[in-house]
């Protein structure tokens, strides 16, 4: 931000938070009479009442000490955080309800209740984000979910005005300022020159419940003037390119909570401050459409899930002030119920910030190369099919890290035929000493080579190095030298080209590898990771690996020369985000004789 703005000043010329930072005219009772009369919300009212009808048949849960401690225990998170969301969920449909119905007195009581309930709570933070030797440690610990609960407060405060009672009112402003200003003011935190989703969200977060609650000017300047560095640590951890290298489910929540701040800074300011003016912003703005290969499917590298709904709120807010974004279709909106995290900001928005003209439409053919992040995205129109092509370089110390250097991923007819796992549940292991046990985390769980039985290592000095990254009208080319992925003594040289043909009615991809080894290494082996189960058989009298094909729905084979190379099937599990178990298949291609110096060719071709 410029240098020479006097915040101070601009505090003091604020003025106050009223309804106005929300609804046009700050006239609230009109805008939800026009939500309820309107078609375009018709859907996300009746999840919201359906989950207002279900809620209001169960009490309020408790959170234990005994789930609280799990983590410490066994070090398992999601015991405790089902207990936790679910009362975040009742939080936002009673607030929702409320603001949707005022006269219904069992809303209100409902919603009364539960922000009791949450203010009081031991704490707002996970138990995976404190440490648990002290009560004072846990409390003068700011995470990302207690500084989303307080701003969510704050929101509901000052929305609900006085369908609250003076108590609630009061205690409410209380404990956010017990819980977040102060433990704020007091101390640095780690996260404050995070350049990932943390600086966004625990600023942010912050930044956004002081503008709601403080009147004093000067400590509202104290806690911006802190929350302001923040923001420009966060987006120091972008390159040029705006790529969100903890993937797209993660630029949905830090670039989200960036965005619901900057929004709030800029009205309050009346635009002196104004985030989403700068150049890297817009940028940023910009990845969403440049991840969606076909349908709901992305390139979801790092911590991602492999499909991706979209926050309409932010989309269409985001679509009203960059011409260049492209808002998506609505087909892929985010429904009420699919954030398991229940948070209230984006849930507020998708309603408030929800532009009923703005339809969308699926995201056309396109081609992108993100510089920084080394990352290769086409999409490819045929018919009414889409077809899309992802793979990156990078380094594998990347936020949500994974070993990954040279993976790619291959989408067609409504499939991902080769896949990235995405995230695995989260555990104390995970962000651990093992998280490369992962098959979700480590290259054994890939689309990458396996040299001596070894996959890639983990560090700054695992990196690509892009030797050719080229998008043409008939070919996209991507051209990179893994050789540092690999602590293998033997390996020289090992450079992988990649091949997206555009050409055909069905594009096609060919990946070559070339090897060169001082001495041959004892085994050799390709990988290739899918979802869909692989069969291995003559195709046209020669032996590939056919991905669906049958019953004459859509296909992928792989060929392969199985003169040099014996392919074998491994299925294999993981615990996926949500604690269940995945299947997916490794398909193997392992070299017969290894040499010092190998090319191997592999074609993936749609049917």
């Amino acid at each position: 931000m410029e240098k020479n703005r006097e915040l101070g000043s601009i505090v003091r010329g604020m003025a106050p938070a009223d309804l106005r930072l929300y609804y046009p005219g700050g006239d609230q009772r009109r805008f939800w009479q026009g939500v309820l009369s309107h078609p375009a919300y018709r859907s996300a009212l009746r999840e919201i009442e359906e989950e207002g009808v279900r809620l209001s048949q169960d009490s309020i849960p408790q959170l234990t000490y005994g789930l609280f401690a799990l983590y410490e225990r066994q070090g398992t998170r999601l015991e405790y955080e089902r207990v936790y969301f679910e009362r975040r969920r009742r939080m936002n449909t009673f607030a929702l309800l409320s603001l949707l119905h005022p006269e219904r007195e069992d809303y209100l009581t409902s919603l009364h209740d539960i922000l009791w309930a949450i203010c009081d709570e031991y704490t707002w933070c996970l138990p995976a984000h404190v440490d648990a030797s002290s009560a004072e440690k846990i409390r003068g610990t700011i995470d990302l979910f207690s500084a989303e609960t307080g701003f969510a407060l704050s929101e509901i405060r000052l929305l609900l005005g006085d369908m609250l009672p003076p108590l609630l009112h009061s205690r409410i402003a209380d404990e956010v300022n017990e819980r977040l200003f102060k433990p704020f003011l007091d101390h640095m935190h780690g996260w404050e020159t995070a350049t990932h989703n943390w600086s966004a969200v625990c600023a942010g977060s912050v930044g956004s419940a002081a503008l709601l609650l403080v009147q004093d000017s000067e400590r509202l300047t104290q806690i911006l003037k802190r929350t302001e560095a923040s923001m420009a640590c966060y987006l120091q951890g972008f390159g040029a390119d705006g790529a969100c290298l903890e993937g797209l489910g993660y630029w949905n929540y830090g670039f989200g909570y960036f965005v619901y701040y900057a929004d709030l800074l800029r009205k309050r300011s009346r635009g002196a401050i104004d985030w989403l003016r700068e150049e890297k912003v817009s940028k940023i703005a910009l990845f969403q459409q440049k991840c969606f290969l076909g349908g709901g499917a992305v390139a979801n590298f790092s911590d991602s899930q492999p499909r991706a709904a979209v926050q309409t709120g932010l989309s269409h807010y985001l679509a009203g002030i960059y011409e260049a974004f492209e808002s998506p279709p609505l087909s892929l909106s985010a429904g009420y119920r699919e954030d398991h995290c229940s948070r209230w900001a984006p849930a507020l928005r998708n309603l408030i910030w929800l532009d009923p003209g703005r339809t969308g439409k699926e995201w056309g053919e396109a081609d992108y190369y993100l510089e920084d992040a080394q990352w290769l995205i086409s999409r490819v129109a045929s018919g009414h099919e889409r077809y899309g092509f992802a793979a990156k370089g990078g380094r594998n110390d990347e936020p949500h890290n994974h070993n990954d250097l040279g993976h790619f991923i291959l989408y067609g007819a409504g499939e991902v035929w080769c896949s990235d796992l995405g995230c695995g549940e989260y555990t104390a292991d995970y962000f651990g000493e093992g998280r490369y046990g992962y098959d979700c985390n480590g290259s054994q769980g890939h689309s990458v080579p396996v040299i001596n039985g070894r996959g890639q290592s983990e560090g700054p000095d695992s990196e690509a190095i892009v030797l050719e990254a080229s998008l043409e009208t008939e070919e996209d080319r991507l051209r990179l030298d893994l050789t540092k992925a690999y602590r293998e003594p033997e390996l020289l040289g090992l450079i992988r080209t990649m091949v997206w043909n555009k050409r055909r009615p069905q594009p096609e991809l060919t990946v070559i590898d070339e090897y060169r080894f001082n001495r041959p290494p004892d085994s050799l082996l390709e990988r290739i990771v899918t979802r869909v189960k692989p069969d291995i058989r003559l195709e046209d009298g020669e032996h590939a690996v056919v991905l669906g094909g049958s019953k004459g729905k859509s296909g992928l084979v792989i060929r392969y020369d199985d003169g040099r190379l014996t392919a074998a099937v491994q299925a294999r599990t993981y615990r996926d985000h949500y604690g269940k178990e995945a299947l997916w298949y490794a398909v193997d291609f392992e070299v017969k004789q290894p040499e010092t110096v190998m090319a191997l060719a592999f074609e993936f071709r749609f049917i």
